[in-house]
């Protein structure tokens, strides 16, 4: 099956809406339910913080007298714009494409075309940018927004876990516990309150649970337990392993206080693959994604970070 000199795809606004969601929305922290996906956000979108004082409650009386002070704060989550430009040549892809079309492919929905092939291959890459941008972006490097864990250590109001150090099988339920006595206790208990980990801290906690970090044998002494990618928990909380975070950060919140936003109908949006044999004789394809991406946390001081 030859490929075809006129691959030529343009997609925009609406239409290239699933081409940009495939990209964005696959990666790990969005696509495990980790934050909440704010779409369509053409501009900005403002954020309400709803604060009251300790004087909610009094006695009951016969007339209305108001109690406690509201104060009304905000934050905004303003999708900034990105472009992807890359040039493949197609002998370097023919073969996998004909792979697939044969059925030997790890695809759900093997791309009946080349151009959908080759922009499979360009959403991998930008999710998994986008995974490291959720939790570390900083917005003055080219290609990147200020990802959640830049956004608190800027951030007074974000607690911050004591005693950072270097996590090992040795040390990980400490420093959990660190991290889970720092969460305010309206928080604890929460259905969606997790501790975001990075990898080398999930490692750790897994050899920890198998009882090579102490004397114990493990849970139900069952030694080194094949973790499997299942669930983890610490001290009745969630573990949600963000494989965006760098080595020995963490941070515990609730799921809707953390916002991914994102323009997927924007009119910005857009995705073109262009063949260029016929425009200077080559075998190059280039590939063109524009889409918007940022995230926010809505409460700074539900949010525990541990960082050095």
């Amino acid at each position: 099956m030859a490929t075809t000199t006129n691959i030529t795809t343009t997609y925009a606004g609406e239409f290239a809406g699933k081409y940009i969601s495939s990209a964005l929305l696959s990666a790990n922290t969005i696509d495990k339910g980790g934050v909440e996906v704010m779409p369509n956000i053409k501009y900005k979108s403002t954020m309400k913080k709803v604060a009251t004082d300790a004087n909610v409650i009094k006695n009951a009386s016969c007339d209305f007298d108001a109690t406690a002070t509201v104060t009304l704060t905000e934050r905004l989550l303003q999708p900034e714009e990105f472009q992807v430009n890359l040039q493949f040549c197609k002998q370097d892809f023919q073969s996998d494409w004909e792979a697939v079309q044969m059925g030997i492919s790890a695809f759900d929905n093997l791309p009946p075309k080349f151009s959908d092939f080759i922009i499979g291959h360009v959403a991998g890459l930008v999710a998994e940018k986008t995974e490291k941008n959720i939790w570390e972006g900083v917005n003055a490097n080219a290609g990147e927004f200020d990802g959640l864990v830049t956004l608190a250590l800027a951030d007074t109001d974000v607690i911050d876990a004591p005693n950072h150090a270097a996590v090992t099988a040795a040390n990980v339920v400490e420093k959990l516990g660190e991290i889970v006595d720092s969460i305010p206790a309206a928080l604890y208990g929460k259905e969606d309150v997790h501790i975001y980990i990075s990898q080398n801290i999930a490692r750790a906690y897994v050899r920890a649970l198998g009882g090579f970090a102490a004397t114990n044998s493990g849970v139900n002494a069952q030694s080194h337990m094949w973790y499997g990618d299942g669930a983890l928990s610490f001290d009745g909380v969630k573990l949600f392993v963000a494989n965006g975070l760098n080595d020995d950060t963490a941070m515990a919140a609730q799921r809707s206080n953390l916002y991914f936003g994102t323009g997927l109908l924007n009119d910005m949006n857009e995705v073109k693959v262009l063949d260029m044999a016929d425009l200077d004789g080559s075998q190059n394809v280039r590939v063109v994604m524009r889409y918007t991406s940022a995230v926010n946390y809505g409460i700074g001081s539900d949010v525990v970070l541990y960082h050095a």
